[in-house]
């Protein structure tokens, strides 16, 4: 019985959106344009893309489960404060976004960010940055083109991984509508990979992100292990903000 329910509220259990009414009026600290970009399948995804007047890049930002974009544009901001264009999507069920939810409709909606960036930038000036839930759809991305670098904040193996870790007893691998195996995507990464993880992480374990990281066969790869860092509280570590620093001056 509770593998059945496992089964069909796995994505009660995975994503945890809020929405927005369709005239919600952002307010952010950063100037912005609202955006509303429509997808193959009739999907409208809302997005938010802040603008600096000589920006260094532009980062691709995947959020994390749970909330929407008044929420995770504030937490972007952080990067527009070094002088960094920032895009930030909605997911589908999110915010104001529409469509139906699956691990491919996510994965094609990142490539329609990815798409609209590329009318605006070279793609030597985009960072993908995944955060959680949303290192699955930024590994799967940075695999199949050419950004600058790929930015994972407590990233997992497989979402499989994760939850065989929450749930032992269950033959999850079987279970799982949604896989996101990041272990297998990340091997066509050609860009540099850097990796965020706290060591008190309980909601995707260290050893998900360190196992992602020795999978990893190119060079071009860092992992910073951040001491007594949880799940939603790296940015306020000195050890990330320095290294975030160093990384988005080169």
């Amino acid at each position: 019985m509770i593998g059945a329910s496992l089964y069909f509220l796995q994505e009660k259990l995975i994503f945890l959106p809020t929405t927005l009414p369709q005239d919600y009026a952002y307010n952010f600290s950063y100037p912005f344009e609202e955006l509303f970009l429509k997808s193959d399948d009739g999907a409208v995804i809302n997005a938010i893309h802040f603008k600096t007047e000589k920006p260094k890049g532009v980062i691709l930002y995947f959020h994390g489960n749970a909330g929407d974009l008044s929420r995770w544009g504030i937490i972007t901001e952080f990067f527009v404060e070094k002088n960094y264009d920032v895009l930030v999507m909605d997911y589908r069920t999110y915010g104001k976004s529409s469509g139906t939810l699956s691990e491919q409709a996510l994965y094609n909606d990142a490539q329609l960010c990815y798409d609209y960036l590329l009318k605006h930038y070279q793609e030597s000036e985009i960072t993908i940055y995944g955060r959680s839930i949303g290192t699955g759809m930024a590994t799967h991305l940075a695999s199949g083109n050419q950004p600058n670098r790929l930015i994972l904040e407590a990233p997992f193996y497989s979402l499989a991984d994760v939850a065989k870790h929450r749930f032992p007893v269950f033959p999850v691998k079987r279970l799982l509508k949604y896989n996101f195996p990041s272990y297998q995507y990340i091997q066509d990464v050609k860009c540099p990979i850097i990796i965020f993880h706290g060591t008190e992480d309980n909601v995707i374990p260290y050893t998900s992100g360190e196992n992602l990281y020795n999978s990893i066969v190119q060079k071009e790869k860092l992992f910073f292990t951040i001491e007594n860092g949880g799940h939603n509280n790296l940015m306020e570590f000195d050890s990330y903000r320095k290294q975030i620093q160093k990384i988005l001056l080169q």
